[in-house]
């Protein structure tokens, strides 16, 4: 249905530039990586039995 080839995408990150800005945009990539890596570990944690304890470091150095 899409097809996206290297220019159109190179346009459509250009007009997001525009639109919010650089450093804006930079602040919205770091909340969604924040975002990306809570749901992860949501989801890892769910993951696991109940009657198992939650992983610990170890403190071997």
């Amino acid at each position: 249905m899409f097809d996206f080839g290297i220019p159109e995408l190179l346009i459509i990150l250009a007009i997001v530039i525009l639109i919010f800005g650089s450093s804006r945009l930079a602040g919205l990539g770091s909340g969604l990586g924040q975002a990306i890596r809570g749901f992860k570990k949501a989801v890892r944690e769910d993951d696991r039995k109940p009657d198992e304890p939650p992983a610990r470091p170890s403190d071997h150095s």
